[in-house]
């Protein structure tokens, strides 16, 4: 298992940077390599919401189960990806990894994000052959999906101040 952590400084505060990455209909602007994020059940947000996530990887495009795991309002938002098979449910013991995002308070209508990533490598031959590209790959995405999340609340808060107090 990997683990990945970032933390960035947003200029909008936790209750505005928590209602834009709530709403699912903007997950594929900010969250990389997701071509659609689609509600699966009745519900749309909170714990136990799950989605239908086309990821876009290359000429690929799979579709994973997205289950929200932890959901804390104007505090964490903690989403569970696993692998879908047409007609038959996710097993809940076999996640592929589990990104967690944690709102906090900084002053002066800023936050601080705080991403989080645990995935999982393939068993077997595949995963000793693949660990050494894939920590970096998911270091990568955590770290683009972390910029635009951030360029993203700040242009739904209408500002684009990045490190400096308003």
């Amino acid at each position: 298992m990997g683990h990945i952590k970032l933390a960035s400084d947003v200029g909008a505060p936790v209750e505005v940077a928590f209602r834009y990455t709530d709403n699912h209909q903007f997950v594929p602007d900010w969250a990389f390599a997701v071509a659609a994020f689609e509600p699966v059940g009745e519900t749309d947000h909170g714990a136990g919401a799950t989605f239908a996530c086309t990821l876009r990887v290359g000429p690929w495009h799979p579709t994973v189960e997205c289950e929200i795991t932890e959901y804390r309002r104007n505090a964490v938002i903690e989403y569970t990806l696993r692998r879908r098979r047409p007609g038959k449910a996710a097993p809940a013991d076999s996640p592929l990894a589990v990104i967690s995002l944690r709102f906090d308070p900084l002053g002066y209508g800023r936050s601080v994000i705080t991403s989080e990533a645990e995935y999982f490598k393939p068993p077997g031959l595949l995963g000793r052959l693949c660990s050494r590209m894939l920590h970096p790959a998911v270091q990568s995405a955590v770290r683009r999906t972390e910029s635009q999340l951030r360029r993203e609340i700040e242009g739904f808060h209408g500002t684009d101040l990045v490190g400096r107090i308003a």
